[in-house]
């Protein structure tokens, strides 16, 4: 019996390890800074965890930080929402890097949008340097 209960524990751990792994994005590039810095991680809200939905598109506001799926770009991409505009029905976001000196190159629909950057406060959740084993072992 207790072998079954030590099991089970692990079993319980490395679920638990997984989802917060779910909810935790890399920092790739220094176009956030000084919000964070590459090597960063920060806590992310996803917008479809496997049915559950953490938050809303709807409810995205500019000044938000969002990772969404870049068609110009290979990894997902962590920049703030600056301006919200509707084009031809559909909502559209113009995104930018805080440290970019233009927006990211095509707006970006609420397909796109994978996840949103957890705020306490007026602060963004981010851990510090935490990311740089991660980068180091992906080649980045």
């Amino acid at each position: 019996m207790t072998d079954w209960k030590e099991i089970a524990s692990y079993a319980v751990i490395l679920i638990i390890v997984l989802i917060a792994a779910q909810h935790l994005n890399v920092v790739v590039s220094g176009s956030m800074e000084p919000a964070f810095y590459r090597g960063d991680i920060v806590l992310v809200q996803k917008a479809d965890f496997f049915g559950i939905h953490e938050f809303d598109v709807n409810d995205i506001q500019k000044g938000d930080v969002v990772v969404y799926d870049a068609k110009w770009f290979n990894q997902p991409v962590i920049h703030r929402v600056i301006d919200i505009v509707g084009i031809n029905g559909t909502t559209m976001y113009l995104i930018k890097g805080d440290n970019n000196k233009s927006p990211d190159p095509y707006y970006v629909t609420k397909e796109q949008i994978q996840s949103k950057v957890v705020t306490l406060g007026d602060n963004l959740v981010v851990i510090p340097k935490v990311g740089y084993l991660s980068l180091w072992l992906r080649g980045l």
